[in-house]
This record gives C-alpha cells, sequence and structure tokens, in this order.
C-alpha cells in the first residue's frame, strides 16, 4: 500500500504542477485570473485518484454429480464516455444508439437519450451513466454491436462495469446449508464455512473520481488482479434433495407443523446426501430460516432409548428375553411420575417388547436400578457415543449438546430416569443420526461429511475422507442385540405401519413433549429415525417435527411416512438396492454337481446316486462340502448352543430346520440357497431373535 499511496501523491503533485505551469504562461500573457481557495478544492476533489478493491469472481458449488447448485453470474452496469469516439462515428451512430437504448431500458424516449448523449459530449464529460439497471452477460454481447458501441472501449468510449450475483439454478433447494454470505463478511452455510476457498482474493484497481462524485476505473500498471476462488463439490444428490424437501413440506402442511427438518445419510462414508429445514414463515408457507439439524437444540426423546440399551447391555449381564415389571403404565420416582403412552400400561413384558412399545417405565426403572448408584458411568456411554460435544462438521454454527452432569446443581433424584428416555438434556438431530448410522454400520461411527473436494476447474485441491469418530461403539453381541431391538420396533412395535415393503426397516420413533417457559406443554417434538435395508444397511434417515397439530402427534405417524417416501424413492432408483432375479438352472451333463452344504447322511446319498465319491473329515451330523479332485469331502460345520448356525449355502429346507431349532425366527426372501444371513455365524444371540437370510 505504500507504493500504491506514493503512485497517488505523484499523480497529484503532477496535477498541480500543470496547474502552475498553466497560471505561469496565462501570466505572461496577461492573461491570469486567479482562483478562490474554496473553487480550488473542489477541482482538486473532482480530479482525486484512489486505489479501490476489485472483487474476486466466487467459486462454484456442485452437487455430488457435478450439478451446479451456487454459480456467480455476472452482470454488467452500463456506462460511456463520449469523448473517445471520433467525430463521424458518433455522428453517424447517435441516432441509431438512441433509438436502441430507449427501447431496450424503456425509461427515456429516444429524443431523451440523444439529448444526453449530445450534452454529455459536449460538457466533455468522461464518465456518464447510461442506466442503473445491471444487464446479463448475453445484453451486454448484443450491446456490444450497436453502433458507437461496436467501436469498442477505446475507440467507442462503451463501459461495461462487471457485478457478479449469485445464482442458485434450483432455486432454494437446501438453501440454509448451501448458505449465503453477505457484503459484511457475515453468512451461513457452506458459503460462509467455505469461505476462505471460495471467495478467492481480491484484487486491487486505481479508480479516478470524477464530476458528480462517480469513479471511474483508470488502467494502471500497478493494478492488483483477482484471483477467482475455487470450487467445492458437495455430498448431496439433488434429485434425492428435492424429494426430502418435497415431502417434508407436504406432510408439515398436512399436520400444521411449526418446523421440520429430514437428514439422509450414506451409512459407510457418512455422506449427507439431503438435507432440508423447514419453518413456518407466518405467511401459511414453509421456508429454510436455519438450519435446525445443525444448530437444532433439542430434548430427543424415546429415540434416546438405544443410548440406554447400549449401556444396559454393556454393562450388565441382562438378556432381552428377561422380563420387567411396568404395571399400568404409571410409576413413581420420588414426587414425580413416569408415564408410558398406553394408558393402562403394559404389565409384565420381556425387554424386547418394552423397548418395541417405547416404554418409559421400563427404560426408567432398568436404568434407575443398574446406573443409579453411578450416574458417571451411564454418561461415560454418552461421551463414548460423541453425544456430548459438537461434532465438528464443516458448517459452522453446530449447536453444543446440554448434558446434565452429577456435579451440577440441578442434577436430582429423577435426572437420570427421566435422561434414560430422553428428557431432561438437549442435543441435535444430526447427533441422534449419526449415533443410529454407527448401529448401521456395524458399530463405526463416521463423521457426517458435506464437502468431499476442493477443486480449481477438475484439479483436487483438497480432498475431504471419511472420518472415523469412534471405531467402535459396542460389542458385537450388544450390536447384534441392537439390531434386533430396531427391527423389532418395525416388524412388531410403534413403528410396524412401516412394514410390508420389498425390503426391512430398522429404527426407532420419538415423541417428546415441547419445554415452554419452564413446564412441559401439550406441544410435542415427533421423530423417526432408522435405516435400511436392514440387512444390509446402505442409508440412514432422521425425520423431525415440531408441534404437529391435530389427532397424529406421535412419531409413527408423523415422522414415519416421511421416511417411508424418501426410502422408497431410493429403493426404486437404486439397482443395487434390489434382490437379482433368479438365475436358470442348467445342468450340463458331466459338470460337477453344486453341493455346498446340509446333512452329512443325505448329502452322502445324494453324492452316492450321482456316482461322486465322499470323504467324512468329521463326525458332526452338518457339515461344508469341499471338493478334492473328483470327490467330495465333508468338514464340520458345528451347531452350537446360543451361537448362531452357519447356514450359507444350505437349502432352505435345511436353513429353516436349524436356525428354528436353535431359537432364531426366520425371515427370508428369494429362492434357492442361502447366499447371506444378517445374524453373523458365531455371534451369541438370544432365543426368540430374528435373523434375515437371502436365498439365490
Amino acid at each position: 500500500m505504500n507504493i500504491k499511496k506514493s503512485i497517488l501523491v505523484r499523480v497529484r503533485v503532477a496535477f498541480l504542477a500543470i496547474v502552475v505551469f498553466a497560471i505561469c504562461v496565462a501570466a505572461k500573457v496577461g492573461h491570469i485570473q486567479f482562483v478562490e481557495g474554496e473553487k480550488w478544492a473542489k477541482m482538486e476533489e473532482e480530479i482525486m485518484f484512489d486505489y479501490k478493491t476489485v472483487k474476486a469472481t466466487r467459486g462454484n458449488i456442485y452437487s455430488d454429480n457435478g450439478s451446479l447448485l451456487v454459480t456467480s453470474l455476472p452482470f454488467y452496469k452500463v456506462a460511456i464516455d463520449p469523448t473517445l469516439a471520433k467525430e463521424d462515428v458518433f455522428k453517424k451512430g447517435i441516432d441509431s444508439l438512441a433509438m436502441l437504448l430507449s427501447r431496450y431500458y424503456k425509461d427515456k424516449s429516444t429524443v431523451e437519450y440523444r439529448r444526453m448523449l449530445l450534452d454529455a459530449r459536449a460538457s466533455r464529460k468522461q464518465y456518464v451513466i447510461i442506466n442503473r439497471k445491471q444487464i446479463n452477460y448475453q445484453t451486454k454481447k448484443e450491446m456490444s454491436s450497436w453502433p458507437i458501441f461496436r467501436e469498442g472501449r477505446y475507440k467507442g468510449g462503451v463501459i461495461f462495469e462487471k457485478h457478479d450475483v449469485r445464482y442458485r439454478p434450483f432455486s432454494n433447494l437446501s438453501r440454509r446449508t448451501v448458505g449465503y454470505v453477505n457484503e459484511n463478511g457475515v453468512g451461513v452455510g457452506l458459503e460462509y464455512s467455505f469461505n476462505d476457498v471460495l471467495g478467492g482474493q481480491n484484487g486491487e484497481a486505481l479508480f479516478q473520481k470524477i464530476a458528480g462524485g462517480v469513479w471511474k476505473p483508470v488502467f494502471d500498471g500497478n493494478n492488483t488482479k483477482a484471483i477467482d476462488g475455487l470450487d467445492i463439490q458437495t455430498t448431496l444428490d439433488i434429485n434425492l434433495q428435492d424429494v426430502a424437501e418435497t415431502s417434508l413440506y407436504r406432510h408439515m402442511e398436512q399436520h400444521d407443523a411449526d418446523e421440520g427438518t429430514v437428514v439422509v445419510m450414506e451409512v459407510k462414508t457418512g455422506h449427507i446426501k439431503a438435507i432440508s429445514n423447514l419453518t413456518r414463515d407466518g405467511k401459511g408457507n414453509y421456508q429454510e430460516k436455519y438450519n435446525i439439524a445443525v444448530a437444532g437444540s433439542i430434548e430427543p426423546g424415546s429415540t434416546f432409548k438405544a443410548v440406554t440399551m447400549i449401556a444396559l447391555l454393556e454393562e450388565t449381564n441382562i438378556a432381552l428375553t428377561d422380563n420387567i415389571e411396568t404395571g399400568n403404565g404409571l410409576y413413581n420416582f420420588y414426587n414425580r411420575t413416569v408415564k408410558d403412552h398406553d394408558i393402562g400400561g403394559y404389565g409384565t413384558v420381556s425387554i424386547q417388547r418394552a423397548f418395541e412399545v417405547s416404554s418409559n417405565v421400563a427404560m426408567a426403572k432398568l436404568t434407575d436400578k443398574y446406573f443409579g448408584t453411578k450416574p458417571e458411568k451411564f454418561l461415560k456411554y454418552v461421551d463414548d457415543l460423541k453425544l456430548s460435544k459438537p461434532l465438528g462438521i464443516q458448517i459452522a454454527g453446530e449447536t453444543y449438546p446440554k448434558i446434565t452432569r452429577p456435579t451440577d446443581k440441578s442434577w436430582s433424584g429423577i435426572t437420570l430416569p427421566w435422561m434414560s428416555y430422553g428428557y431432561g438434556f438437549e442435543i441435535s438431530p444430526l447427533h441422534t443420526l449419526t449415533l443410529y448410522n454407527a448401529i448401521a454400520n456395524d458399530g463405526k461411527m463416521v463423521k457426517p461429511i458435506f464437502v468431499t473436494s476442493v477443486n480449481r476447474a477438475d484439479d483436487k485441491q483438497k480432498e475431504f475422507e471419511p472420518e472415523v469418530l469412534n471405531s467402535k461403539i459396542c460389542s458385537n453381541k450388544t450390536l447384534a442385540q441392537m439390531k434386533i431391538l430396531l427391527e423389532a420396533v418395525v416388524e412388531n412395535g410403534t413403528a410396524k405401519s412401516l412394514k410390508g415393503t420389498h425390503y426391512r426397516i430398522a429404527g426407532k420413533t420419538g415423541t417428546s413433549q415441547i419445554l415452554e417457559d419452564g413446564h412441559y406443554t401439550k406441544k410435542y417434538v415427533t421423530s423417526f429415525v432408522g435405516y435400511f435395508p436392514a440387512h444390509a444397511p446402505k442409508y440412514s434417515i432422521i425425520v423431525l417435527m415440531k408441534n404437529p397439530k391435530g389427532i397424529f402427534q406421535y412419531g409413527s405417524s408423523v415422522a414415519g411416512p416421511v421416511f417411508k417416501e424418501i426410502a422408497d424413492n431410493i429403493y426404486s432408483r437404486d439397482l443395487n438396492l434390489h434382490t437379482a432375479m433368479e438365475k436358470k438352472v442348467v445342468f450340463e451333463e458331466g459338470v460337477f454337481p453344486v453341493i455346498k452344504s446340509g446333512h452329512q447322511e443325505e448329502l452322502s446319498m445324494l453324492t452316492n446316486e450321482l456316482g461322486v465319491s465322499s470323504h467324512t473329515a468329521t463326525e458332526e451330523e452338518w457339515v461344508k462340502a469341499a471338493k478334492n479332485g473328483s470327490a467330495v469331502v465333508w468338514r464340520k460345520n458345528a451347531i452350537v448352543n446360543d451361537r448362531v448356525p452357519d447356514v450359507t449355502g444350505m437349502t432352505f429346507r435345511d436353513a429353516i430346520y436349524v436356525l428354528e431349532k436353535s431359537g432364531l425366527r426366520v425371515v427370508h426372501n428369494g429362492k434357492g440357497r442361502v447366499e447371506e444371513q444378517s445374524l453373523p455365524a458365531g455371534a451369541r444371540f438370544t432365543k426368540g431373535s430374528r435373523i434375515y437370510i437371502r436365498l439365490s
């Protein structure tokens, strides 16, 4: 800046020198006329030079497939230096130019535009704004062919001053997540969070202040060229975003809800494929006013019961088949009463059933029994599951969870029982989704990702890989039991309205009362969070609505249908989620028969009939087949109590016999031999657990 300031000083000194020289010449010829101080200052001010910022072109924001979410479009303000055009060019073209300007801007007549240009040229004005209305690039190209303008900047005097305007090809879709940055650098969303890379580096150029307080650009060798911003590639799927936002909007209208959010995450990577946040705008519509999923601080309600069950299964020896007395659905803790949803309660039920029907009494009693004297132990699970701190995502403005501790003044004997079913503390919906995504991801918790790379054109400047927050949130045994519980909620529990699809859903409903002025009201936050397909999860989704009106105010009837609509759309578009058509089996003479697994006596009889030699390496009843030259060798496939059998390769008849004899409930899909089983072979399980097998 020191160099530039010295240039400015030299310009002004040169100006003064020219004026002094002119005075001296005038004095010699006897025509000297002194200028008063005020007029001198005014003349100096009118010809001031200064360096001003030249803004860089802001980078683009792309969806996961390269579609433009936001870009910068050039718009131009049209001005002219009427003194630059040659006399014959100006005279010949002024009438046509005035007519064309009048037709385009429609604010002055042809005569008025002609008079404006003539007066400006006669008074030697070097900068005249034609119209303050900005034009786009196509109009600029058209105007560049008009009389006088077609001579260009130096011979015709036309000046097209560029101003970049942010443009969203998909209008308000995911508006809050994409965000904005205003002229003061204040903003939200990705635009603000990645402002340093998107914004580029502004340049500087010399401008001259002329009559009327207008600044005219001056081309100077010391100008600093602006460096355009980099692009960012997001994880958002624009088609899925449209489906999610449309579904949420429609159901919020249907239930007259105040606020709502939906987030779709890819299980393995943590990529956020869709996110919508809608708030009532006071005019009967909904808009994206703030990012509820990221910045919302909400009591999670019954969706938190997954945390309670993880802590109980990890720390105690309880089994899902153990019974718990819930009585008539009312249970007193000190001077407060825990209530279940259904009037009359559920009586004595298994722990699994208590979870299926979302019994508050059962969760509170179990938590108080096993953690009442050691609440820090319970809260350690809250901490390890990353629910007590911000996740550190790529979007600024993430809420800080509000978790009550035993050392806090507000802690009391009812705090832990109330916490067990999601009351008395606040987390964001994204925290809840990240936890359920970890269950779907075989216990690996990954951080939600919104941006995968920063690019300059096709050149990647920086990439963002999936980040693991917790490599294993619980043991394999607990994980298998949690999957059973979450599938059971949809099959037999509070979310059974979501069953009956071509794929299976696992998840948990949530309904929590809204706290206002220190008192719980009859207003509710309803939610459903889960993943699908249950046997091989690919996507996890959370849906949440605040204060729905009418008779339907629970997660299964308000948030669940939104989840189902989005999941159905994904399933219909993703062929990898579909079961392949059964292949036609063709037997060829001389080809070795397909023998994989089954009952040893029956398989030996079969090979004898086919004339295939077989040998045994075990006396076990159930075996796996291994080829040894032109013979078959039977290897051990032991069936052990309380362990999941390995039924891959078996026929459906053998598989269902083995699994049901072991105490498992079987659900199947397809025909032929078992290709895949949902519970890993050798894992511990509880009697009555459900296992899914896929046949092909």
